[in-house]
Parts: structure tokens; sequence; C-alpha cells
């Protein structure tokens, strides 16, 4: 009810909660007892009393309610009533036990953490490496990247529009353990600005010569005039080869993958758009919601995807 409805209800709010539950319940036990008769024999011709319903020429019987029926009713009354006494479900009322789904909640993350974090400090000395090879390790770590990574990177972790493929070898940020580490601790947060200022003339140019850096389909002679304007104002970032920088975040623009490409697009219309408009990629600090011990157990499952071809 807490989680519905903030940290409590407001009196009337929660008299309307209580009346309106304490009444269906009363209300069906009028019902139940206003409906239930027992005098059903037959009267001196020997004719029983019907509902007045008929189908077919066949009367239907105003017979009483079978008795385990009626009292499997009262019996659910009975259950209502005490659930009511015991547990919150009247308004503001909390039940005598005290009970409470954040409470319960906290008491089972209470008894996991006892439970695990041991287990979870012996994987934390391990070196990731090693650990990426320890098959019982990763089971637990694939269960953590599916509960916390997997609505980003997909559940295959080849990741989708904006999410970078964690299975290849390309890597924004590097992809040695250390890289992967403090990826997952500290989060990253990536910004590609908009060249729409250099013009469309130029943005083709340029669009061109990306096309040419990793070898797709190309005008050359836009290409060619490209080159400049790329390097006066792309390779700081993206070095002037076109190899990215990993202390950047700078993509590679001589392979074959592209983050920002959505199904059935033109890789060349993807680099216009993001010369265009820019872009901003945020990958968000892990440590402050799994804790360092699962960061590290993360960083060596990520670590071992490369290897699981």
């Amino acid at each position: 009810m807490n989680n519905l409805w903030g940290d409590s209800l407001s009196s009337f709010w929660s008299a309307w909660i209580i009346v309106i539950t304490l009444g269906t319940i009363a209300l069906s036990v009028w019902i139940l007892l206003a409906n239930r008769r027992t005098d059903k024999t037959p009267d001196a011709d020997g004719n029983v009393e019907t509902t007045g319903h008929a189908a077919d020429g066949i009367e239907e019987y105003d017979n009483p309610l079978p008795q385990w029926w009626f009292k499997l009713f009262i019996l659910t009354v009975v259950f209502a009533l005490g659930y009511l006494v015991l547990y919150p479900g009247l308004g503001n009322y909390a039940g005598i036990l005290g009970w409470s789904q954040e409470s319960q909640w906290e008491e089972e993350v209470a008894d996991a953490e006892d439970r695990f974090t041991p287990i979870f400090a012996q994987y934390q000395e391990v070196p990731i490496p090693d650990l990426a090879q320890d098959a019982e390790a990763m089971q637990v770590a694939e269960r953590i990247f599916l509960n916390n990574c997997a609505v980003c990177h997909g559940s295959n972790a080849q990741g989708g529009y904006g999410f970078p493929n964690l299975t290849d070898d390309d890597w924004l940020y590097g992809g040695e353990p250390e890289n992967i580490l403090t990826t997952l601790n500290n989060g990253r947060n990536g910004l590609m600005p908009s060249w729409q200022q250099l013009g469309e003339n130029n943005i083709e140019n340029l669009t061109q010569y990306v096309l040419s850096l990793s070898g797709e389909e190309h005008d050359a002679e836009r290409a060619a005039s490209g080159e400049s304007t790329f390097l006066a104002a792309c390779a700081a970032c993206h070095t002037p080869s076109g190899t990215g920088n990993t202390a950047l975040g700078a993509p590679n623009l001589t392979d074959d993958v592209w983050l920002y490409l959505a199904p059935g697009q033109n890789v060349d219309d993807s680099i216009r758009q993001t010369l265009r408009n820019g872009r901003n990629g945020h990958m968000p600090a892990q440590a402050a919601y799994i804790g360092e011990e699962r960061v590290h157990l993360v960083a060596a499952y990520v670590y071992s995807l490369r290897f699981n071809d």
C-alpha cells in the first residue's frame, strides 16, 4: 500500500478504504444470509417452490444452498477478517504483526548479502583474466549481467542501436580488464558534437571521406575534398588516420562497426545524421547499484565474451 500511495494516506482516504473494504465484506455476508432458506419442503399438494425461471418447460427449483458451500463462504469471510487484523489492508492500519513489503524485502536482501558477500569477496581477489576462465563464476556473472546490463546491451550482449556490441573486439574505451572495470565502476559519457556549421557541402564531403576510411562504396572526388576538413575538425579525436582514441571514447572509423546504424539504414545516412546532429552516449556507473564485488564479476564476464565465438 505504501508503494502505491506514499508513506501514508490522508485520514479521508484511509477511512474511505476501511469503509469500502469492510462494507463490501458485510454486504456479501448479508446477501448470503438473506438468501439462505432452509424451509424447502413440499406443500400439501407436493409442490416445491421455484425461482420462476424456466427453459424448455423445465422449471428451476429454489433449493437451499449446499451446507458445504455456505460454510466455505463463511470460512472465507473469517479468513478475510483475520487477515485484515494481522496484515495491512485497512487504510493506514499496519496490522498487529507490523508486516510490510518493504521490511520483508529488506530482510531478504540482508539475508542474501550475508550469504553471498563472502563468495563475491573471494571472486574479487581473482584477476579478471583468470576469473573469466572459471565456468561457475561466469554463470553467476551472467545472471548479474542479465539483471542489470541486458536491458541496453541485449541478453546476448550484442548491443543495438546506440549500445555497443560487447562480443566483438571493437572497444570505444578499450577492452582490457582495467578499461572495462573503469567503465563499469565510473560510467562513461560520450559526446560527438554537431558539425552542422560546416554546411551541407562539407558534411557530404566528410561523409564520403569517412566511407572511404572503412572501405565502403563512396564518391572518390568528394572524399578527396573531405580529407582536409576531416584533418582540421575530426582528427583531434579520431586521429589523422581515423583509427579512433580509446582515451576519449572516439570510435575507430576504419572498421565496419557502426554504433548508430539502425536496421535497414544505409551507412552514409547514419554518418550524415551523426555529423549534422551529433551524438550523446551515456553509460551509467554500476558500482553504486550493484557494488564493486559484482562489478568485478561482470567485468570478467564481459572480458570472457570475446573468447566465446
